[in-house]
């Protein structure tokens, strides 16, 4: 995992968040750097807060360089997983692919040209399809999430999808739509134990005639995700080993900076952190068609909500000088 350069998110840099507020000058006398004041209360940032950027990349093959330039592949799925060991809780953050965010753009021979709004998920693309694509797309996250620290990153080709599956034994969901185009046994509805390539489809699939199709995919994602976070634990637990062996399995397809001696250490430490329901976030947002894409702007004081929710702490008063 690499050393982040920043301390605590940037909250100065949101667009807007309503509920912001100045301190006191009671306050005033015991501030501290990152203090942030919202809707009455005061927050801290949990510095022993651990943040993993998953991507998951739309190739289906090894992860190999390509030519600096516009083919590293877009990232079709964006999470954060944030590790509290305060609380001893997992929580997940997804990113919906089409979020408009600020983002490095290069030409078709990987010279920068500009920053500007594009989908976030195409920022992996501008790369060489390894760990420079890995980086930008870390920093475009970084950037809509205020500078937010982020300690790793694991950018996962669609094509080891069926292999991290059935490495647990497989998945349990209730089908959210109809992905029969693909599978014909995930009918809307339908109750299925998802193995292979049902699996694959499941969570890559989207008809791009339909408006929207990015957002249902996601949730599909999401549901996914849960059940398989839910599936890891418990197969860790019978088999502490299974981390390691998942993470060799699929090491041709994935490029991260996660060592394999951290995997075996974060998975030893987390089995035992929840995660519940209420431990998924999602960016919320209007999606609306674009000049040529469908395009998702999130809702700022959302974002900013939720950015005080999941990494910060609330300040005890005999602390903050009330």
């Amino acid at each position: 995992m690499a050393q982040t350069d920043q301390d605590a998110p940037d909250l100065s840099l949101a667009v807007s968040a309503n509920g912001i507020e100045e301190a006191t000058e009671q306050e005033k006398n015991v501030w501290q750097e990152d203090w942030v004041k919202y809707n009455g209360r005061i927050y801290t940032y949990n510095k022993d807060i651990m943040t993993f950027l998953i991507m998951g990349i739309d190739k289906k093959s090894d992860a190999v360089e390509v030519a600096e330039g516009q083919n590293g592949g877009q990232a079709d799925a964006l999470f954060l997983v944030v590790a509290d060991p305060h609380e001893k809780e997992i929580k997940i953050i997804s990113i919906n692919r089409n979020t408009m965010a600020m983002i490095d753009f290069y030409d078709e021979n990987g010279v920068y040209k500009t920053t500007g709004l594009g989908q976030i998920c195409v920022q992996h693309g501008f790369g060489n399809g390894m760990e420079e694509s890995c980086e930008y797309q870390k920093k475009a996250v970084q950037s809509l999430f205020y500078d937010l620290p982020i300690h790793g990153y694991a950018a996962v080709n669609m094509s080891a999808i069926a292999t991290i599956n059935d490495a647990v034994g497989g998945v349990d969901v209730v089908v959210l739509d109809d992905v029969t185009a693909k599978d014909k046994t995930l009918v809307k509805g339908n109750a299925v134990h998802l193995m292979g390539e049902s699996a694959f489809w499941y969570v890559k699939y989207r008809n791009t005639r339909i408006f929207g199709s990015a957002d249902t995919r996601l949730e599909r994602q999401k549901q996914y995700l849960k059940a398989f976070v839910a599936k890891t634990k418990e197969a860790v637990k019978k088999d502490p080993s299974v981390a390691l062996t998942l993470y060799n399995d699929i090491r041709a397809q994935m490029v991260t900076d996660i060592s394999a001696d951290e995997v075996v250490y974060l998975a030893s430490t987390l089995i035992d952190y929840r995660f519940e329901e209420g431990n998924l976030y999602s960016l919320k947002g209007e999606t609306v068609k674009g000049e040529k894409y469908e395009e998702f702007y999130a809702d700022e004081d959302a974002l900013y909500q939720m950015i005080i929710e999941v990494f910060y702490e609330e300040v005890e008063p005999e602390e903050n000088g009330t």
